[in-house]
């Protein structure tokens, strides 16, 4: 039997862009770019998850706002279910404390980033919202 796994994931906004890191070494999928986040332990809601994992990992201090539709993932050693948690920015200095890197992107720019392949349902809504608000901003 797989180990099944609950990851809540934070959607850092920063005006338009978004927060993505890179995994280090010798973990799950390392070097693949992801949105910060991590496991959801017995006691915390994915929001509150999400708060803690970006501190630790990139020492921002986010506030969740709302969370998007949990994505279910087969990878051949486990099960995971993904909480995509929009978050905004408070404040902090961007630092990597739990990733081997950092960085702002554009919406679009996501698919210029290999992320594990979990991601690719969250990426694709992420560029389609974009693209529309960049219509709609565009008439």
């Amino acid at each position: 039997m797989k180990d099944a796994v609950v990851v809540a994931i934070a959607l850092v906004w920063d005006e338009q862009r978004l927060l993505v890191t890179q995994r280090p070494a010798g973990t799950h999928l390392a070097g693949r770019w992801e949105f910060p986040g991590g496991k959801v332990e017995a006691f915390e809601t994915p929001e509150a998850c999400a708060e803690r994992e970006v501190l630790e990992e990139v020492g921002l201090r986010v506030a969740a706002r709302s969370r998007l539709t949990p994505i279910r993932h087969a990878y051949v050693e486990r099960d995971v279910t993904l909480h995509p948690v929009e978050c905004s920015l408070l404040g902090g200095e961007l630092r990597l404390l739990g990733v081997s890197d950092a960085r702002w992107v554009l919406p679009h720019e996501l698919a210029t980033l290999t992320f594990p392949e979990a991601n690719r349902p969250l990426i694709a809504e992420l560029i389609a919202r974009a693209e529309s608000s960049n219509r709609s901003r565009a008439r």
